[in-house]
């Protein structure tokens, strides 16, 4: 009975394998247009941030840096505006706490989704591969049943079959093209705003507020 049911799976074919591989194509524009549209979207502005980082480390109050970073959008903004909030109430400590979990959370949310270009990248060649033996086998089912055209048969079952594992590669090497840039990209950023964050603490440490706070006098 199983090699019944697993003979008549195989003797599907290799169509629906490239409708799902058709589909998993689509999931991967589909995560690279919403990862695009989130970089967009949360990207800080480098005018003014530039602007208000540069005046506080030549040594202006943080409550300056607080405010300037307060309605700014993206990843930069974000993490030192908790740091610097964090180091205005408890010292240099409490910001480079909050600048290492805000900068945790900023990563879990830069690399959402992204298993999935990893995976598909990963996965269908396999997948074409799979459909391909389904069509071979196909193929010379065709030639069992038909021995008179058997030659042009498989031969023409082979060759339809052989598309899967083309289409396997046509969709896993865009995949992993954007998997990469995303992930290069992503290390990019996240590398800039710990090097922002080291500075931002630097600074603190020059500030006699902030070392009163640590060594417990504030």
């Amino acid at each position: 009975m199983l090699e019944q049911q697993m003979t008549a799976f195989a003797l599907l074919g290799a169509e629906w394998v490239l409708w799902v591989l058709v589909a998993l194509s689509v999931l991967c524009i589909a995560v690279a247009i919403e990862r695009i549209v989130y970089a967009r979207m949360n990207a800080t502005p480098s005018g003014p941030f530039r602007k208000v980082l540069q005046k506080y480390v030549d040594g202006g109050p943080p409550a300056d840096l607080a405010e300037g970073l307060k309605d700014m959008s993206g990843v930069e903004a974000r993490v030192l505006h908790s740091g610097v909030e964090a180091g205005r109430r408890g010292g240099v400590k409490s910001a480079e706490e909050a600048l290492t979990g805000t900068l945790a959370i900023e990563r879990v949310k830069l690399d959402r989704r992204l298993i999935i270009l990893g995976t598909v990248g990963s996965n269908a060649p396999f997948i074409g591969l799979f459909g391909t033996v389904l069509g071979i086998i196909q193929a010379f089912d065709s030639l069992a049943l038909d021995s008179d055209e058997g030659a042009s048969a498989v031969m023409a079952g082979i060759s339809e079959a052989l598309v899967a594992t083309a289409v396997g590669l046509l969709v896993a090497i865009p995949a992993v093209v954007l998997y990469n840039w995303f992930q290069r990209r992503n290390k990019e950023l996240l590398a800039r705003v710990t090097s922002l964050s080291h500075m931002m603490l630097s600074r603190m440490q020059d500030d006699p507020a902030s070392a009163a706070r640590v060594n417990g006098e504030g």
